[in-house]
């Protein structure tokens, strides 16, 4: 009975860590020009994301720009007039939302 609880113990215990070091995704947009705006993509583990969904959305909810990160894990675009924000979608609990007010002009 003792060796049960602590193998129990154990497995709740190793995967309470490997949640606790999980990767979160992380996103990061800037102004590059005036009307140029670039995200960077990925992974608080250090990995990149090439291909993750980077949506550009208006405030009305329609889509602006349906874009994908490219092989170096960037997007760039042009800054729309109205406002918006970015919507870096790597899955299920893998998402992020940047507003433009966020995003600083040079």
């Amino acid at each position: 009975m003792r060796k049960t609880i602590i193998t129990i113990a154990c497995c709740v215990g190793s995967s309470f860590f490997s949640s606790a070091w999980a990767h979160n995704p992380i996103c990061e947009c800037n102004a590059v020009t005036q009307t140029e705006i670039e995200c960077i993509g990925g992974f608080s583990d250090g990995s990149t994301a090439p291909g993750v969904t980077l949506d550009v959305i208006g405030y009305d909810e329609e889509t602006l720009l349906a874009g994908q990160l490219d092989t170096n894990s960037r997007l760039r675009f042009q800054r729309p007039e109205q406002e918006f924000y970015i919507l870096f979608d790597a899955g299920p609990g893998h998402v992020v939302e940047i507003d433009h007010a966020e995003i600083e002009t040079p």
